[in-house]
């Protein structure tokens, strides 16, 4: 269950909270999402966790269920999480006290401009009066914070550091510098917490799709309820411009629905009596009535927001690079610090301590590595928003890495880049078999079959078929199906069938499918059944390619013929045809196999996410097409694009791509400008003011740019329009 957390205004905080609940037995997995400012936990665990945070970080609390697809969408504790958000924001602008901060600049001024004459005379008292009253107004949390986490252990952390920075030059008479340290760290944490708490709001308000109530239908009269109260095979009213509140299908009325929250796609679709309608999508002008078809912890927005919300859990590889590197670099620099203040002084001819020592001050107030703590799950958070905003979602910040190092893309054929909608175009009889009987036998055969194939055979047969006139049915993988047909040992697939069986035949050099059938083992003939390329697949192939993408291949049963064909018009450099659903496991291992640089070369595959299965697993990617209502697409696949169209894979590389260089752009910002100050600090050129802003100004241009990935590609609705 997800659980909200109050006084989350740290990333090194929520670090250490993770780092210590993992420690715990039953919590090794748990994980703490700083951009959200929640924790996923078992319940049983919760006053565990309580207990650990308390003695971790006394400021932040477990204060109730967060409001997450994840709980199925608990009405009581929903409202309960919203609630928790909006006094976490409230109490983050009230623990920074901006008339606070005001007051405490007007005295840093009076200290600077009365300094000099103030030093000069008796009242010299007065300028520690005026200085130090404004250094304890903004300062005396951050001590506090020190003075407790030195108690517990916590040594290195950003209180630390701004108190032994502050207290040393107010030790060596730089008492306006000291002031001026705690005070803008002061207002960038102010503005900091204010970015952090507008990307919590952005990326909620990205994810608020969830239906706030639902008009149930009872015994001629309309209930207003909480969707999670409602059970499937009832009825519910959707008026027009509401967002439909659960998945079900239309029993009453027509009307055009925006689909682009779940789907990205901005042209409203249609839906009449009796098609399916998913929770989340907007009605437009007509009034519909829903026959619920699944509750709300199962419904299409439920899972789409636990996906998103949970997908901070993956981190990526530069995350955890960043995780562990800040453990490392802030007591580097603080033992680095040191030396600078103790050693020069000793064995340089001249050089005094006073000199050295600010230098050291000026190294540890550089040295809180808060932007990229902050700005990089910020960042790779937003990416994943973005993306589900787009109709793709990606179940991890590691996945979006992956997809930026795409070298190969496998697609699979029937249903990827095919429409999968087949229809028979040739019925071609042998061996004195009639038309009408080859069909019938065929369709008889597949009664019992789901694939696409087999209700193309059964559609151009067009007559009902008992089941009892089929017996010892069986289905072949990768050959076809067997069955007795009033008393007629039938078979219906592909060559290998027929030779798997011994049955003499005639070769089907047809474009297209071809289903060969043979009855009482007797050749009976063979049916031609065509597909269609999807409109954009085309598209989607040479968009990849100037993408970067270096191989495409496809995969097919099919035969070498219908394969070339389809390869040839699509431009796709590489097929394989003619495979059993394990041949396909195998040639994406061999591909991977080919790999010089397994760490940048990356395999994506691309299926429906029921058939391919096994493949999708394997590969480094997996993708699964159309997985809108499909719950296999959606457990199986590493990357789920919500409509059936190839070309959103492209869409989603090109916002890993983004997501990619927004947190590079952070990580060069962050360490180099750090790094550019550091060495001018131990040198004697910076002083404590270009600290401040080494620090707490690069924390916010890394915030404010990590907070561009959530914008990125957003849709533009269209309004409604019937024709």
């Amino acid at each position: 269950m997800r659980y909200k957390l109050t006084g989350l205004d740290c990333a090194d905080c929520a670090l250490k909270i993770e780092r210590e609940l993992r420690g715990e037995k039953g919590m090794e997995t748990v994980s703490v999402n700083f951009a959200t400012a929640s924790v996923d936990l078992p319940p049983e665990l919760l006053l565990t966790a309580k207990e650990i945070i308390a003695r971790v970080e006394p400021d932040v609390k477990i204060a109730g269920p967060a409001r997450a697809g994840s709980n199925g969408g608990k009405g009581a504790e929903g409202a309960e999480g919203a609630k928790v958000g909006e006094d976490e924001d409230r109490d983050g602008a009230e623990e920074a006290r901006p008339y606070h901060l005001f007051i405490a600049g007007v005295l840093l001024a009076l200290g600077i401009f009365f300094n000099e004459p103030l030093h000069r005379t008796s009242h010299s008292w007065a300028e520690y009066l005026v200085l130090l009253s404004a250094y304890f107004l903004v300062g005396w949390r951050v001590l506090w914070a020190a003075v407790r986490n030195l108690a517990r252990g916590q040594v290195f952390d950003e209180n630390f550091l701004m108190g032994i920075a502050t207290l040393g030059a107010i030790a060596i008479h730089q008492l306006s510098e000291a002031v001026a340290v705690m005070l803008f760290y002061a207002v960038g944490e102010y503005f900091q917490d204010r970015a952090v708490n507008r990307s919590r709001r952005s990326i909620a308000a990205l994810l608020d799709i969830r239906p706030e109530i639902a008009h149930l239908k009872t015994e001629g009269k309309t209930e207003d309820v909480k969707p999670e109260q409602v059970q499937p095979g009832q009825t519910v009213i959707i008026l027009p411009g509401e967002r439909v509140p659960l998945d079900g299908e239309v029993t009453t009325g027509q009307s055009f629905v925006d689909t682009s929250a779940l789907t990205g796609e901005s042209v409203p679709r249609k839906v009449e009596v009796g098609e399916k309608i998913l929770a989340g999508v907007v009605n437009g002008s007509g009034l519909l009535e829903v026959k619920v078809t699944r509750s709300f912890g199962d419904s299409s927005v439920s899972r789409i927001l636990e996906l998103v919300e949970n997908a901070a859990a993956r981190k990526a590889p530069t995350e955890q690079f960043i995780t562990s590197f800040s453990r490392y670099y802030t007591p580097a620099v603080v033992f680095g610090a040191l030396a600078v203040a103790v050693i020069p002084p000793l064995v340089i001819p001249g050089a005094t301590f006073s000199e050295w020592i600010y230098r050291a001050l000026v190294m540890l107030v550089i040295s809180c590595p808060c932007a990229l703590v902050v700005s990089i799950p910020l960042g790779y958070f937003g990416g994943i928003g973005g993306a589900s905003r787009r109709g793709i979602l990606v179940k991890g910040a590691n996945f979006l890495d992956a997809l930026m190092d795409l070298d190969t893309v496998v697609f699979d054929k029937t249903g990827t880049l095919t429409r999968g909608v087949f229809r028979v175009t040739r019925v071609v009889p042998g061996n004195g078999f009639a038309e009408g009987e080859l069909l019938a036998a065929a369709a008889a055969a597949e009664i019992y079959s789901t694939h696409p194939i087999a209700q193309s055979i059964r559609a151009a047969y067009g007559q009902e078929i008992s089941q009892e006139r089929v017996a010892n049915y069986q289905e072949i993988a990768g050959h076809g199906i067997s069955a007795v047909v009033d008393g007629k040992a039938v078979l219906a697939g592909n060559d290998r069938l027929m030779h798997r069986e011994g049955i003499a035949h005639e070769n089907c050099e047809a474009e297209g499918t071809c289903v060969l059938v043979a009855v009482n083992g007797v050749f009976a003939g063979y049916l031609v059944i065509s597909d269609e390329l999807k409109p954009d697949a085309k598209e989607t192939i040479a968009r990849l390619k100037k993408l970067g993408v270096k191989r495409t291949v496809m995969l097919t049963g099919d035969r070498e013929a219908v394969a070339r064909r389809v390869a040839g018009d699509l431009g796709i450099d590489v097929f394989f045809a003619e495979l059993l659903p394990e041949d396909k496991v195998a040639k994406v291992e061999e591909l991977e196999a080919g790999f010089s640089d397994r760490r940048r070369q990356k395999l994506a595959f691309v299926g429906d996410g029921i058939n391919d299965a096994p493949v999708i697993t394997r590969a480094d990617v997996g993708v699964a097409m159309g997985g809108l209502g499909s719950d296999a697409a959606i457990e199986a696949a590493d990357v789920v694009l919500m409509e059936d169209k190839p070309s959103k894979l492209a869409v989603a590389l090109e916002t890993a791509r983004y997501t990619g260089r927004i947190v590079r752009q952070n990580v060069a910002i962050a360490l180099g400008v750090k790094a550019f100050f550091l060495v001018l600090g131990a040198f004697g050129v910076a002083t404590i003011w270009e600290a401040v802003f080494a620090d707490v100004g690069v924390a916010l241009i890394a915030i404010f740019n990590a907070t561009r990935t959530l914008r990125y590609g957003a849709p533009r609705p269209q309004a409604s329009r019937e024709a």
